[in-house]
């Protein structure tokens, strides 16, 4: 069944399980999940706090595998599914600005995602989880990086110190337009080394989810292969043959991810968890088609170029636990997490937009392989009071560091050879045999530091009274360069192959700033079940500076690919959240209401921008914005063996004031809706449960989900679309038991087509000298999917 539930306030006063550990150990039932996002363990049924819990049973039931799958059954979030390539693009109440991209990630989002006690950058899969919870609203005194819309918390299963178990469990489906089977497994052992104190948990799954996407322009020989055979179009067949070739189902995923745990614990009051997890996601292209360009069909990517990427993702993390008596609880969590993405793109179509006259030469194409690796160490100390009576709090101190090296090349193949002397653009008077046209590296680094608390007050036992307050201090730094090998002008070259950056063209910018953002939440509980509350909440996330090489100054003459010196750093934006809400059950709990209605203003938005000198991608301040509406959850049981569940959001997000150059270098106007979020999303669930054995029963779930219209860009400006809403339906029959489970599934049954997010726009849908841009895409939703699945217990 659903268990997911809406409410609010922050901390809770006095709670029969201090310890967020406890809740590991707690019973866990569909009526009773247990949850920590009050950094206390507390029954989801009793804790007042704006929060939605999405359990196992339902992560597996709806086959929730990673973050891309959450937001149709929370309500209050906008999940951007842009397939492998993408971490996807997260929305929570409307807080984005940014345009829509078909190739989503969540590293600069507005929100914090944690893997129980550390926040990271990654999207490891949801495998062996206990629970998730979304916190919805902003959470700037409890989880301050980057909470500016709320967090997103990841649960595990914690090693038990009494019991092995074994879970195994896979997974074979059938894909709409893709022509390979699809395959999941996955395993969790659980291994108690030394009863009642230490023990082992290890899981470990392979996805491979077959593409549904075809490149049928792909170039045979870049350099002398022609993108477009026939001048104008793409010619004969024979042409085509000789020049291109088709690709097929390029948008695969092929992941491995494991994560392992040891748990050493001297008594009940002093536990240590040891962490190591490893994630690595293939792909070999763009989940998105080009709307058409060159007569290419809906799940055809008419790219030159496959665009193959490989993410590898290391998390090592070490938490204690220690009871200090009957004071406090003693929490520490220390990580290092390292990602690395090495991927390849499609440039043509950039240089075309840039019009250098490369066009001129006809078998002209560019390609752009780069590599990121992402760093992040953070440590976390806070005391939480165990002592009882009116008054309990909360006390820490917050640490991270973030590090990104970005580097990046452009190839033209054989325009070099075609052109010895540098025409038809003569800026470019070397040759190259490597076609190497442009590089450029960028190195940032963001330090941020915070001390946090909170404190709850209990004047009689319905009521709680409850203020927080964090303090942040930041640091950002980046250093950068460009070069361009083929030009003079000063670059510096070594012999070649090697091309190496000016020392007097590397340029470096850094910001800095602090402040404080908190809270204040009251609850009133008027009987058991029944529970009012109203939160005042801020949250922020810190400035920085852009991933882009600061000019030179004043400008060299020629290309110049840069950020000038007001485009190079930004800085925070800010959030307050007004909110109440209101938790009912009736009927001995058969009914569950959860509602909850909230304003949020924001400040100093942090939205997407580009720079005069390249049109590179950037960030900057530039907007006031609202967003307000309504979030419901409600669980119905009908009957012993019928359940029904629900989820409905209505958002209103906007400008609030008008903002000149907003978007990509045009004004919008007050009262421009936001992109990036639905304004009415919900999702019903059915869920059925017939005995026909002893310990067996057989179960039918059916999902029902509604995505409304989105918009790419603020007030539909420059070129800025809506996406249409759709609906989509999921559905499983399965045969369980205490120690096994299978049956069948089908996910988007009536194999509903959708437009999920867009790249660039349909202006750049031109011809530049006979040669059409293939800039504009649009990201698409995955086709049917059936298939069997089955799970065993020891």
């Amino acid at each position: 069944m659903m268990t997911t539930a809406i409410a609010s306030a922050p901390a809770i006063a006095q709670v029969q399980l201090a310890s967020a550990d406890a809740a590991d150990d707690a019973t866990m039932d569909s009526d009773a999940i247990i949850v920590t996002a009050t950094r206390r363990a507390v029954s989801l049924a009793d804790v007042p706090i704006n929060i939605a819990a999405i359990g196992a049973e339902q992560l597996r039931e709806q086959r929730i595998d990673d973050i891309r799958s959450l937001g149709s059954f929370t309500p209050g979030v906008t999940i951007i599914d842009s397939g492998p390539r993408g971490a996807g693009n997260i929305v929570l109440r409307g807080i984005s600005a940014d345009d829509t991209s078909t190739g989503g990630a969540n590293t600069d989002s507005a929100l914090a995602i944690y893997l129980g006690e550390i926040p990271l950058y990654l999207d490891f899969k949801l495998l062996d989880m206990q629970r998730v919870e979304v916190l919805l609203g902003p959470q700037g005194t409890l989880y301050g990086l980057g909470t500016l819309a709320g967090a997103i918390r990841y649960i595990p299963n914690r090693p038990d110190t009494e019991n092995w178990s074994v879970d195994l469990h896979s997974r074979v489906s059938a894909r709409a337009e893709s022509k390979d089977l699809g395959f999941v497994g996955d395993f969790t052992l659980n291994v108690p080394i030394i009863k009642d104190h230490v023990a082992f948990r290890t899981t470990s799954g392979y996805y491979y989810e077959p593409g549904f996407i075809d490149y049928p322009f792909v170039l045979q020989n870049p350099g002398t292969s022609l993108p477009q055979p026939g001048g104008t179009n793409l010619g004969t067949a024979a042409q085509q043959g000789s020049n291109l070739r088709r690709e097929r189902d390029v948008n695969y995923e092929r992941t491995y991810t494991t994560r392992n745990q040891l748990l050493l614990q001297a008594n009940d009051d002093i536990k240590a968890y040891l962490t190591y997890a490893f994630q690595q996601t293939e792909t070999g292209g763009r989940q998105a088609n080009g709307a058409g360009v060159l007569g290419s069909g809906k799940y055809e990517g008419p790219w030159r170029y496959l665009e193959p990427q490989k993410r590898k993702a290391h998390l090592f993390a070490g938490e204690l636990d220690i009871n200090l008596g009957d004071i406090a609880q003693l929490v520490t969590a220390t990580a290092y997490t390292k990602q690395d993405i090495d991927a390849i793109g499609d440039n043509t179509d950039l240089l075309l937009d840039l019009d250098y006259d490369y066009e001129q030469f006809p078998a002209f194409s560019s390609y752009a392989p780069s590599h990121s690796e992402y760093k992040q160490f953070n440590q976390e100390v806070r005391f939480v009071s165990t002592h009882g009576g009116p008054f309990s709090w909360v006390v820490g101190g917050f640490y991270n560091k973030f590090e990104v090296d970005n580097n990046r090349q452009e190839y033209v193949p054989g325009y070099y050879a075609a052109f010895p002397t540098g025409k038809p653009n003569p800026s470019f008077s070397r040759t190259r045999p490597d076609d190497l046209e442009y590089m450029s590296f960028v190195q940032t680094k963001t330090v941020e530091k915070a001390l946090f608390g909170e404190v709850t007050f209990k004047p009689i036992d319905a009521w709680q009274i409850t203020g927080g307050l964090r303090y942040y201090d930041y640091t950002a730094e980046a250093t950068g360069g460009t070069e361009i090998p083929m030009t003079g002008g000063g670059v510096r070259r070594t012999p070649y192959p090697l091309v190496r950056f000016d020392p007097s063209r590397i340029r470096s910018g850094s910001t800095s700033s602090d402040g404080f953002v908190y809270k204040f939440n009251t609850s009133y509980k008027f009987r058991d079940g029944l529970l009012a509350y109203a939160t005042y909440s801020t949250g922020y996330r810190i400035g920085g500076v852009n991933r882009v090489p600061p000019c030179i100054i004043p400008l060299p003459a020629g290309q110049n690919v840069c950020a000038l010196p007001n485009e190079l750093v930004f800085g925070p934006d800010k959030t307050r959240n007004k909110e109440i809400g209101l938790r009912a059950s009736f009927f001995d709990n058969r009914l569950t209401v959860n509602l909850a209605g909230f304003i949020v203003d924001w400040s100093d938005v942090q939205v997407g921008s580009q720079t005069a000198n390249g049109a590179v991608g950037i960030t900057i301040n530039a907007a006031e914005a609202k967003s307000q509406g309504i979030e419901f959850s409600g669980t119905a049981k009908l009957t012993d063996r019928l359940t029904l569940s629900a989820t409905y959001a209505y958002l209103d997000a906007k400008l609030t004031a008008d903002a000149p150059g907003l978007v990509t270098g045009l004004d919008a106007s007050k009262g421009d809706r936001l992109p990036g979020s639905m304004k009415n999303s919900g999702s019903l669930i059915a869920n059925y449960v017939q005995p026909v054995t002893e310990d067996g029963d057989v179960v039918l779930n059916w999902a029902v989900t509604y995505q409304g219209d989105v918009l790419t860009r603020v007030g539909e400006r420059n070129f800025g679309e809506t996406l249409p809403d759709y609906w989509l339906n999921r559905a499983t029959v399965f045969y369980r038991t205490s120690q096994f489970e299978f049956g069948v599934f089908a996910n988007n049954i009536f194999n509903v087509y959708a437009v999920t997010s867009i790249g660039q726009d349909y202006s750049k849908q031109t011809v530049n000298d006979g040669q059409y841009l293939r800039f504009y895409s649009q990201g698409v939703l995955t086709p049917r999917t059936v298939g069997f699945e089955g799970r065993i217990k020891f």
